[in-house]
């Protein structure tokens, strides 16, 4: 079973700095018939003016992902990192007992364009931690990048969840097949462009859940790229 969701369909808030369209119940934004999916909780697409950011709160027990589009975030938190998250790299916050974080976006002139991902840990309790890594856009061209997982397989950023994130770019011949565990779940997020997913056409923004499914096919992209997660039943 496949179920399509529309980008428009999203929940949407203009706090002026802040433009961010939420993929599930988010803040001021709810919808008890899109809570979650599986373990995954939150895809927030944000668009952050220059010279702007979120200041200093906390979060605990979460697996928290920053998947940068364009522009660049800069990250402090109370684990003593200070970094900055340029388009390419994947960015892996877990929460555990607590953690304290600012996002920023200090470039002049230039908005920050991102995914920020909640998913439901595995365990809680665990001490915080942090892992950033760069995958190039060849790893991902025409194929599904794995970009996180519970294991780290193949260099992938390491989560405490029950759940493997790839990441794809797709253009006019190239395609790609995943096969997918039929008790589990599987959610597609099309970052941007346009892309077929097991036949069906979908824009940028616009998502499908997947549920009894044993294969993924992706093809006849146009300047597209994919996000996909295998969740938890």
């Amino acid at each position: 079973m496949m179920t399509y969701r529309a980008s428009s369909e999203r929940g949407y808030a203009d706090h002026g700095w802040l433009k961010s369209f939420h993929s599930f119940s988010f803040a001021g934004y709810y919808d008890p018939a899109h809570m979650g999916f599986g373990n995954l909780r939150v895809i927030n697409e944000d668009v952050i003016a220059p010279g702007r950011g979120f200041g200093t709160h906390g979060h605990r027990d979460m697996e928290i992902i920053s998947y940068v589009l364009s522009g660049e975030l800069a990250h402090k938190d109370s684990m003593g990192n200070v970094v900055g998250i340029p388009p390419g790299d994947v960015q892996r916050m877990s929460a555990g007992t607590g953690v304290q974080h600012s996002e920023f976006n200090h470039a002049e002139g230039q908005t920050t364009h991102l995914l920020q991902i909640w998913i439901e840990p595995a365990v809680t309790g665990i001490a915080p931690g942090y892992e950033q890594k760069s995958f190039p856009e060849a790893q991902k061209r025409g194929q599904l990048r794995l970009v996180a997982s519970p294991d780290a397989a193949d260099g992938s950023v390491q989560i405490h969840a029950d759940a493997r994130l790839y990441a794809g770019l797709f253009d006019g011949a190239e395609s790609a097949t995943l096969a997918l565990n039929p008790h589990r779940k599987a959610y597609v997020h099309l970052v941007r462009g346009q892309l077929d997913v097991n036949g069906r056409r979908i824009l940028a923004g616009d998502a499908l859940m997947l549920e009894a499914e044993a294969q993924l096919t992706l093809a006849n992209g146009q300047a597209a790229e994919v996000l996909v997660f295998d969740l938890a039943p």
